[in-house]
């Protein structure tokens, strides 16, 4: 039997160049196993947040009665969001960048991201340093921040054994003295002596800059082969804290005063839930602790097979990152009963957030347990894991993006590419490394991921809605799951989630209040800075815009309705799953059958196929009826 001859109308052009259209995604690259997607997003969004700023929050917005609008606002802001993008990811299997083929009017929208995330980048690697220069120091018999008396001290440290002894003599006022583990952070870790404000950083700290080199260069090797070697990281590093921090709350909630703690921390004050104030610091916690807006999820979820379930991954990750901040405050807080005890003062006074929590009062925390070192050791082990998977995330949204819009050129040579922007980011974090650097991080930390990201969230919320459209965007997910996002999702999707997004972003407006770190007001020109970091990321949609509309012919309005359509080449990556609406832009879709042209090439209908063919019979009645 003779073989039948194609037509030249069902070849495409790929398939005579050696079936190259078919290359591109394949070597991309993909999850090796199934959980890999699943422990990268938890290890991404658990991170040093989830210790170091939840518990803090929820003790000074009403304890206990903070988780009702916590869990009010996951499911109106950080459940929806988080769907969306990994849908958007997984469909398109493109990153940050590219997968704006889907309006390419708002193309600025990715730039900006990328922005936002190179400045997080920068400065979330250097806590990561900070991290192992502790984890260094307690690999000794003796914690070195455990007493006064070393080169470092001044005359106001009190050693806090002075206190437990009670037989000394104290000092007249013992809330003017400073503990030493404050000054062991501030003067001989940072050496915040040397510099006298953010203008003046001073000389480079040798031992922060290897510890920094050090961070990069493990975020490098773990990255180097994309998400085929960090995808085999994360089974480590996003499981082992659960082990750590499961050891540290036993051993918190054994201490003597611990209930002390854990009853400051969720005594409920209902009287608190009628402020606006604890209402939006519940949707800030949720908005940054899933990490919604920096790309992360988006990339992550391109890496994915066509019809991976994520919208069980969804509810899998979004309720264990909660649940994790709720046990972490019970690991913090039972330590700080214990320690307020120990000391003799209110717990509200050694409860602190952020840095001030990880490096100064747990560290002192540390010191009056038995076998101190090795407990101090486990702890900034655990923050060293959660630090260094969300690291991983915002390097391969970096990496991921930019190899995606130039894929012949980088794709072959992402692992060199991958350094380049490594060192980059090193030499661009030098000066968080100097005596000032401290400056700098807070600078980054208040202005780089503040109104500019939630600009970003924002916009991506309406364009899928109102420009991309609701419906065809519930057709993709009916495409790549075999079911329609329900009610609950399109309402949230249409007007809860922007409404809410909006108010933040109104907040953090009207609120406005100038960095500072402990009694440093930073100057003027710092804060124009800052603003401006947050203002470049926004002001990459406009100019985005501008660059789309000059690509187009015609007239301005023609130009801009032609740049907001999807590109012709938007849809899923693999031509296997270019069905129903996408199948008119596969080879042969001009003749009269194309769906059959599809099914002939990649064998008969599945169940997948199906929902295609009920999804062109939906728009088939929608364009009858719209003609009626």
């Amino acid at each position: 039997l003779t073989q039948p001859v194609t037509p030249d109308l069902l070849v495409s052009p790929s398939s005579q160049d050696g079936d190259l259209g078919s290359e591109c995604p394949e070597d991309r690259g993909n999850w090796t196993g199934r959980l890999d997607f699943l422990l990268s997003c938890i290890g991404y969004c658990v991170g040093l947040g989830n210790v170091w700023r939840f518990p803090y929050r929820a003790y000074t917005n009403g304890g206990g009665a903070f988780l009702v609008p916590y869990f009010i606002m996951l499911a109106i802001c950080g459940i929806p969001i988080f769907f969306m993008e990994l849908s958007l990811g997984q469909f398109s299997s493109l990153g940050p960048l590219a997968v704006w083929k889907i309006s390419p009017l708002f193309k600025g929208v990715g730039m900006g991201t990328i922005l936002i995330v190179s400045l997080v980048a920068i400065y979330y690697n250097m806590i990561i340093a900070y991290v192992l220069f502790y984890l260094f120091a307690s690999l000794t018999r003796d914690l070195p921040w455990q007493h006064c008396g070393n080169w470092w001290n001044t005359d106001l440290c009190l050693d806090h054994h002075v206190l437990r002894a009670g037989n000394s003599t104290l000092p007249a006022n013992i809330s003017n003295t400073v503990s030493p583990s404050e000054e062991y952070w501030s003067r001989y870790v940072l050496h915040i002596q040397g510099s006298s404000g953010i203008g003046d950083p001073g000389s480079i700290r040798w031992n922060l800059c290897l510890c920094l080199l050090l961070s990069w260069t493990i975020v490098y090797l773990c990255i180097l082969k994309g998400v085929k070697s960090s995808g085999k990281v994360v089974y480590f590093t996003a499981t082992f804290p659960y082990l750590i921090l499961l050891m540290l709350l036993i051993r918190g909630v054994t201490l003597e005063g611990a209930w002390k703690g854990i009853q400051f921390y969720l005594t409920p004050q209902f009287d608190h839930l009628l402020s606006s104030k604890v209402w939006i610091e519940a949707a800030l916690q949720i908005f940054y602790s899933l990490g919604v807006g920096f790309g992360g999820l988006l990339t992550f979820a391109s890496y994915n097979t066509f019809h991976q379930n994520i919208y069980r991954d969804t509810f899998i990750v979004t309720l264990g990152n909660a649940i994790t901040s709720i046990l972490a405050g019970f690991a913090i807080f039972s330590v700080l009963g214990y320690m307020s005890q120990e000391l003799g003062v209110p717990v509200n006074q050694v409860a602190k957030a952020g840095p001030g929590l990880a490096f100064v009062v747990y560290p002192q925390a540390m010191t009056m347990l038995p076998l101190s070192p090795f407990w101090s050791f486990l702890f900034f082990f655990m923050l060293l894991t959660l630090g260094l998977d969300s690291q991983f995330a915002f390097m391969e949204t970096i990496v991921t993006a930019v190899t995606d819009e130039f894929p012949y050129y980088l794709r072959p040579k992402k692992a060199s590419f991958s350094a380049v922007i490594c060192i980059a980011l090193f030499l661009m974090g030098l000066i968080l490394t100097t005596e000032g650097g401290m400056y700098w991080l807070v600078l980054l930390d208040d202005y780089s991921a503040g109104f500019g990201l939630m600009v970003v969230v924002i916009t991506t919320c309406l364009v899928v809605t109102r420009v991309y459209g609701m419906k065809r965007f519930c057709r993709d997910i009916h495409m790549m799951l075999g079911f329609k996002p329900g009610p609950y999702f399109r309402a949230c999707w249409m007007v809860l989630s922007p409404a809410t997004m909006m108010a933040l972003l109104v907040y953090n407006i009207v609120k406005y209040q100038p960095s500072e770190y402990g009694n440093y007001r930073f100057p003027t020109w710092a804060e124009v800075l800052g603003i401006l970091m947050g203002v470049l990321s926004c002001l990459m949609i406009p100019m985005g815009m501008v660059v789309a509309v000059l690509q187009e012919e015609g007239t301005l309005w023609e130009r801009v309705q032609q740049a907001s359509r999807p590109a012709m080449d938007w849809g899923p990556s693999l031509e296997e799953n270019r069905t129903g609406a996408y199948v008119a832009s596969l080879a042969g879709s001009q003749s009269p059958k194309p769906l059959m042209v599809h099914m002939r090439k990649y064998g008969g209908i599945t169940s997948y196929e199906n929902t295609a063919i009920e999804v062109d019979r939906e728009m088939e009645e929608e364009d009858e009826e719209e003609s009626m």
